[in-house]
């Protein structure tokens, strides 16, 4: 049964993505009629199908998407089964609705912005976009800050995707502040979809560049090659917003520096001539500039090589020299001293056949010789110091070995074979011998002779030459009669005793040839490619032949410049040729087979050449320019500029040419057809040539590329309006000195585009008058009637108009003012003051008001503007004449600024005034800083006291006496202690503290009391006492304090370790000091040695000191000059026990003192109690307490202020609890008494 459909069209919404509905629906079934037939929904390509019922439904959801296509129309066609097989069709449109499937989209993966130090609220920093392809609220985009806006800096207009600046950021001199924001797009569906975008905001601060340091350090090698880093020079810039320039003042001529504060060398520094230098380098940024000191020390190296007495000698040998003969002696020489002057020796080539002495230079025989074998040897001898590093020269010893008769004649073959034809002539030469003596003179001199044939014959059929070794026909052959003959032959020399060598030499006789060469076809066929190589074989033509032999011996003629042949009959093409198909595509040869006796038979070889991509794309003549009009084209409307066309000399697709541009970021492409397309809007005020890189591509396997650019002229188009060069245009006179004619006011227009489009014709467009005109090409406005009939102040208020020359037309206005005036002006505009005094704190934020100026125009009809003539970076100045601050002022840098503030009225023409403002910075006080968050030291726990850890450094900004500082540490510390005006940090007592990190806080106060605080770690290595090494100099200690850091780097050369000096003293520190006669003055030099970060015992440090003493001098006479004498001292034999023996004493006799004093103390005040009972308290308290003092080990610190630097000291302390009278015994000079031992 089929449906007869009785509706001609039904349309249907159905909502896309969903699953498969239905479409078909009773509603519209019933007017139907069943009959037996089929339904069948035309086109099938639609994405729906029908049941048997009539009931279409949706293949599959995936084919709907409303965004690609909106709506379907199809047909529904019912057909029935039986005859005459009626058809009808139904129309349907189906109509997709839209379901919230697409998020928003950003036009940009990556949105940045600057904020800079003009900054204003509400000011826009960048824009955000995006959009969304559903429709209705699915498609509408809201915008919001999901995170990095934490500090409020910014917001966001949610429907534009505008990012403004909602509070002023506060920048930071020298720093670029970095606020990443994500920011999402949501849609408004019901179910809402959303995308974000990063939004990178940077705030670059003000440009102050300066270095962290005023002097670096940096050492460097004599002889290293330019380019050497000395030291990385560290500084405060904002470069990534303004560049700047570090430059080398002094000894620019060997020093550089780049942008990132590498400092390096330029040319290769000698020690000999300047160990050190003191380099002046600046840092710039056009505005600010800052200089500091690099300090670079040059350190010696071993920088004299040996010197042979001789650069090449030549020794001469015999060939029988028995093996270890010594030869001859090679020495050399070398500038230097020590070890840099201890030569050692060796050999470099000679395979194997000579030996040297490392010490002496003496060259002997290693191994056998043999002349024949080789005759010269070229020795080369090198001689190395054993400086650090080691340097090294060579000279040539060339060794010629005599000869000895030790060799046998030896012929080239040991059998000759010789064919000779039966018809070859007596006297012929057959072959030539030749045999080899490798002896030299008269023992290589070789006779040859024949001393047997086979078969033998009474007459010699062979004849042999003794000196030149030729064996000629004696006498003529018969093939028939002998067909082979074997001669045996010898060489002698001319040595004595002579030595002899036998050879053979066979002869077989040939038969006389007779027939022609064949070849294997009449024709060969062959094609090759063009690009075949040189030299490359192309074919082999085969050719036999019936005779003895064939055609071996044959040869093969052959004319052509490209192709050769060869003996083989290999066909190729000649070293020196190449072949091209455009030139040659065939070649026709023919080539001649000849054997030895010229017969011959001929062939001929057709060689086809194949085409090879070997053709660069041509481009035809083009114009240049090429001209073409400004305008608003797109892909959708692009404009046809020029056709180029590009030919190829290969075949097929070798020589099919596409044309494309090289860079895509051009409003320019090609078509297929070669035609140039611009796709993008040109404007030719913006840009009005266009310069392309075109590039013709062929098909070809390798592809093959050509280039050329072409330029575009973009043609003016009438786009621009003529600009007046003022929105208004005012002008005052009087009416008595005015007269007709006179030319009031040039009013002037300009226009970007060109010819026609650019002239400009002037007239008034409205509020003409009768008095004035107004000249269409020069624009003035002139005086026309009489003025004598205006009898009060007059304003003349027109309209002029500037209308260009193009087609069409355009035009612009401008406002003019003529005032008619019937007295006189007045005074022109002048200040109230001629001068203003203001005060301003310093460290204030920008848009601090400074005070006000004013001035007076002269006359109410004009209006006065101020402008600021000096200092327009840190001031600014707004219409009525309020000064405020663009920038924080400091005191400190600049105190006075005097200020120029000009005021101009608006007559024309102007008059001005100029007054003077002082502004004076006043003072704040300001926190001191330190150079460093934190300092790292290392010391090793034998450390004396005051021995120097790290010095921290403090700045204060202020200047005078509040800019004093004041050092002290936050805690007190039984460790570690600071100078209080320096700044030194310097060690207490590092007992305890062994491979400890021991952290102490510095305070650096300035006198208001504002403080900064760094902190210092440092770190305590471990060391015995008895790992100290003491030496002893003869220079005063303060010069070998002034050397410390070039001591220890002589003496770490010396040991191959890390020398660590920890104390410089007068006298000898727990050593027993040499006697030595004489009061010449002496410093004591006490050290460690340290390896991989472990001390290195005394004993094997002293052990090392002997050993290297001579070279110990000399590094250490580098240092302190020539005369330097030094001991190394020896500790006592037991120091620890000395000590304990002198405490012991010490105790013993104090006890004893104080048991005498207590009992003759206690006699007297017994007698004096029995005599006086109301004695004095005093002293009273003074028994109580001397029998309750004790003698303590004090604080080194705290006994700092009475002993001696580097000493221990003893002092009373009291251990009783109970309060006591200030009673202090006094002697007669009235000092109190210390107990100290």
């Amino acid at each position: 049964m089929i449906q007869i459909i009785c509706h001609a069209s039904f349309y249907f919404f159905i909502l896309k993505l969903h699953p498969p509905p239905q479409i078909g629906h009773e509603p519209f079934c019933l007017c139907l009629r069943w009959i037996c037939g089929t339904l069948q929904i035309l086109p099938e390509s639609v994405p729906f199908s029908i049941l048997l019922d009539g009931t279409v439904i949706v293949k599959s959801s995936a084919d709907l998407d409303r965004e690609t296509v909106g709506n379907f129309l199809f047909q529904i066609e019912a057909r029935e089964n039986d005859l005459p097989n009626h058809v009808v069709l139904a129309d349907v449109n189906v109509t997709l609705l839209d379901e919230n499937d697409n998020s928003p989209q950003f036009k940009s993966s990556r949105y940045e912005g600057k904020v800079f130090k003009n900054q204003t609220v509400g000011m826009l920093v960048t824009q955000v976009e995006a959009a969304d392809l559903d429709a209705g609220a699915n498609g509408q985009v809201k915008y919001s800050i999901e995170f990095g806006n934490l500090e409020g800096y910014f917001s966001i207009d949610e429907n534009t995707g505008e990012i403004k600046l909602e509070k002023n950021i506060p920048l930071e001199e020298n720093k670029v502040l970095q606020f990443p924001l994500y920011v999402a797009a949501r849609d408004g569906g019901v179910i809402s979809r959303s995308s974000s975008v990063l939004v990178e905001i940077q705030a670059p601060g003000d440009s102050n560049p300066q270095f962290l340091l005023n002097t670096y350090r940096g050492r460097i090698e004599e002889e290293t090659d330019p380019g050497t880093v000395i030291v990385k020079v560290t500084f405060l810039a904002v470069t990534t917003v303004v560049p700047v320039t570090l430059q080398v003042l002094t000894d620019a001529d060997k020093f550089a520096i780049d942008s990132k504060g590498v400092f390096t060398s330029k040319v290769k520094l000698d020690y000999e001539t300047q160990n050190n230098y003191s380099v002046q380098i600046s840092i710039s940024d056009g505005t600010s500039s800052d200089e500091a000191t690099v300090v670079v020390e040059v350190i010696d190296i071993n920088d004299n090589s040996p010197v042979f007495d001789a650069s090449s000698v030549t020794q001469l040998v015999p060939e029988d020299t028995e093996v270890g003969a010594n030869l001859t002696a090679m020495t050399a020489t070398d500038a230097d001293n020590g070890f840099n002057r201890e030569l050692r020796y060796a050999l470099r080539g000679g395979e194997g056949k000579f030996a040297i002495d490392p010490k002496i230079g003496m060259v002997s025989l290693a191994g056998a010789l043999d002349r024949e074998t080789k005759a010269e040897f070229t020795l080369e001898v090198v001689a190395q110091d054993q400086g650090r590093p080691a340097l090294s020269a060579t000279a040539t010893l060339l060794i010629q070995v005599s000869d000895v008769n030790d060799n046998v004649p030896s012929f080239s073959k040991t059998e000759y074979e010789v064919e000779v034809l039966e018809t070859e002539s007596v006297g012929t030469t057959l072959v030539t011998l030749e045999a080899v003596d490798l002896d030299e003179g008269t023992n290589g001199v070789v006779t040859y002779s024949i001393f047997l044939q086979d078969p033998p014959s009474t007459v010699a059929f062979f004849q042999l030459d003794s000196s030149t070794g030729e064996l000629r026909l004696a006498q003529a052959l018969d093939y028939g009669a002998v067909k082979v003959y074997n001669l045996m032959v010898q060489a002698a020399d001319g040595g004595t005793p002579s030595l002899i060598g036998n050879g053979s030499v066979v002869v077989r006789v040939k038969d006389v040839n007779n027939n022609p060469p064949q070849f294997s076809a009449e024709r060969y066929d062959v094609a090759v490619s063009e690009n075949l190589a040189s030299g490359a074989a192309i074919v082999t033509l085969e050719v036999t032949d019936e005779d003895e032999g064939g055609f071996s011996n044959g040869d093969f003629i052959f004319t052509s410049d490209t192709f050769n042949i060869n003996k083989q009959g290999v066909v190729s093409l000649k070293n020196d040729v190449t072949l091209d198909r455009e030139t040659k595509d065939n070649y026709v040869l023919q080539v001649v087979a000849v054997d030895k006796d010229g017969l011959n038979a001929t062939a001929q070889l057709n060689i086809t050449v194949l085409d090879y991509n070997d053709n660069t794309p041509q481009f035809p003549t083009l114009p240049d320019p090429i001209p073409f009009p400004e305008g608003e084209y797109s892909d959708k409307s692009p404009g046809e500029v020029y056709r180029i066309l590009a030919t190829d000399s290969d075949l097929g697709s070798n020589g099919e040419v596409t044309i494309s541009i090289s860079s895509s970021a051009t409003p320019f492409r090609f078509r297929e057809d070669g035609m140039l397309l611009v796709v993008g809007p040109l404007d030719r005020e913006t840009k009005d040539i266009y310069e392309l890189v075109i590039v013709a591509t062929d098909k070809g396997t390798p592809q093959r590329q050509n280039m050329t650019s072409i330029r575009v002229s973009v043609t003016d188009v009438n786009d621009n309006t003529p600009v007046f060069s003022a929105s208004t245009y005012t002008k005052s006179i009087l009416v008595k000195d005015t007269k007709v004619g006179d030319v009031l006011l040039t009013l002037s227009a300009t226009d970007k585009d060109m010819d026609l489009n650019a002239l400009i014709t002037y007239s008034f467009s409205s509020g003409a008058s009768p008095r004035l005109a107004l000249n269409g090409s020069t624009g003035d406005v002139t005086v026309v009637s009489d003025l004598s009939d205006v009898m009060e102040d007059t304003l003349l208020e027109l309209t002029a108009m500037a209308k260009d020359s193009g087609m069409p037309p355009l035009n612009s206005t401008a406002n003019v003012q003529v005032f008619l005036m019937t007295v006189s002006l007045g005074v022109d505009v002048a200040f109230e003051n001629s001068s203003y005094n203001f005060n301003v704190p310093e460290n204030e934020p920008k848009g601090r008001p400074v005070g006000t100026v004013k001035a007076s125009p002269g006359s109410p009809v004009f209006v006065v503007n101020y402008f600021l003539n000096t200092h327009m970076d840190l001031f600014s100045v707004d219409a009525l004449g309020a000064l405020t601050t663009k920038e924080p002022l400091d005191k400190e840098t600049e105190e006075w600024y005097i200020l120029e503030v000009e005021a101009v009225d608006s007559r024309t023409p102007p008059t001005s005034a100029v007054a003077m403002v002082r502004v004076q910075v006043e003072d704040v006080n300001e926190a001191p800083e330190f150079k460093e968050e934190t300092y790292e030291a290392k010391i090793f726990s034998i450390a004396p006291y005051k021995y120097p850890v790290v010095q921290v450094q403090a700045t204060d900004p202020d200047s005078g006496d509040s800019g004093r500082l004041d050092y002290s540490l936050t805690e007190s510390s039984s460790s570690f202690d600071v100078d209080r005006s320096t700044g030194q940090v310097y060690v207490v007592s590092a007992v305890g503290l062994e491979g400890k990190t021991t952290t102490v806080l510095v305070k650096a106060t300035d006198p208001k009391g504002l403080h900064a605080t760094t902190r210092v770690e440092v770190d305590v290595q471990g060391s015995a006492s008895n790992d100290v090494v003491v030496i002893s100099l003869n220079q005063a200690t303060n010069v070998v304090e002034k050397k410390v850091p070039e001591m220890e780097e002589s003496l770490g050369r010396v040991l191959g370790w890390t020398v660590k000096v920890i104390e410089i003293s007068s006298t000898s520190r727990g050593a027993v000091a040499s006697r030595e006669s004489g009061s010449a003055a002496r410093t004591y030099v006490s050290f460690i040695a340290v390896n991989s970060g472990e001390v290195i015992p005394a004993k094997d440090v002293k052990s090392k000191l002997q050993s290297e003493a001579g070279t110990v001098k000399a590094e250490l006479e580098k240092v302190f000059g020539a005369g330097l004498e030094h001991v190394m001292e020896e500790e006592s034999a037991d120091p620890a026990s000395d000590q304990v023996i002198v405490i012991v004493l010490g105790v013993l006799f104090g006890l004893s003192l104080l048991g005498l004093v207590a009992m003759v103390t206690f006699t007297v005040i017994k007698f004096r109690r029995m005599k006086e009972p109301t004695e004095d308290s005093c002293r009273e308290s003074f028994d109580i307490d001397r029998r309750n003092e004790s003698y303590t080990n004090s604080d080194m610190k705290a006994s700092a202020t009475g002993s001696q630097q580097g000493q221990r000291s003893w002092r009373k302390s009291k251990t009783s609890q109970e309060a006591e009278p200030e009673c202090d015994r006094q002697d007669e000079d009235g000092d109190s008494h210390n107990f100290s031992l």
